[in-house]
């Protein structure tokens, strides 16, 4: 999540590279994603960071707990017992000792697998929203080529598809971004943009 908290910086930088590039009549038509810049604008992200906290305290570390209750258990018991087990009890115990303990000892690469999986699927529905809007895009403006993040590293911030994205989501540009966009005239004054455009004013009737 942090990855969407920084995604932002990526935005703006992408404002900055404004380049004047002139319109040819070649067919090919080039945008840039990244998706963590988006994940990042929308309503409600900041709860997964929540969610993903109260996994780890009441799955996982009642996970780990029992892993160690258990290795201790059994090693208690197999040096007090062992002599006396028949072997093939004894390799039974010895094969349960030796799958505590591995887990224990990789108890952070695994947590770390099962907080990203988790991650995933918190994020499933927020991508799902993304990606059709993305596509959406993709086939009315007729793009042929999006490059992922920042690897197109100058393009002209029309094509920068995290801002049409956001735009067709609705979603509320930060403060500094938002001036960005209004001063290359990418962004009015319209609800996606979280300001509602201004009334026009009514002429006085002639009397």
């Amino acid at each position: 999540m942090k990855k969407c908290l920084t995604g932002f910086v990526v935005l703006a930088a992408s404002l900055i590279l404004n380049s004047k590039v002139n319109a040819q009549s070649n067919p090919i038509k080039i945008g840039t994603f990244d998706e963590q810049s988006v994940l990042g604008l929308m309503p409600g992200i900041q709860k997964v960071d929540t969610v993903l906290q109260q996994y780890v305290n009441d799955s996982l570390k009642p996970e780990y707990d029992y892993e160690m209750s258990e290795l201790m258990r059994l090693d208690s018991s197999y040096k007090k017992d062992s002599a006396t087990m028949q072997p093939s009890t004894r390799g039974i115990v010895q094969k349960e000792i030796n799958q505590h303990k591995y887990k224990i000892v990789n108890w952070q690469q695994y947590q770390n697998q099962m907080v990203q999986q988790k991650e995933d699927e918190l994020l499933y529905p927020y991508k799902q929203k993304i990606y059709a809007s993305l596509e959406k895009i993709i086939k009315e403006q007729k793009y042929t080529h999006v490059f992922k993040g920042d690897q197109l590293l100058v393009a002209p911030p029309s094509d920068n598809l995290v801002i049409k994205v956001a735009l067709d989501l609705k979603l509320k540009f930060p403060k500094d971004v938002e001036d960005q966009l209004r001063a290359q005239g990418l962004l009015d004054s319209s609800p996606a943009s979280g300001t509602a455009p201004k009334p026009k004013p009514v002429a006085p009737k002639q009397p």
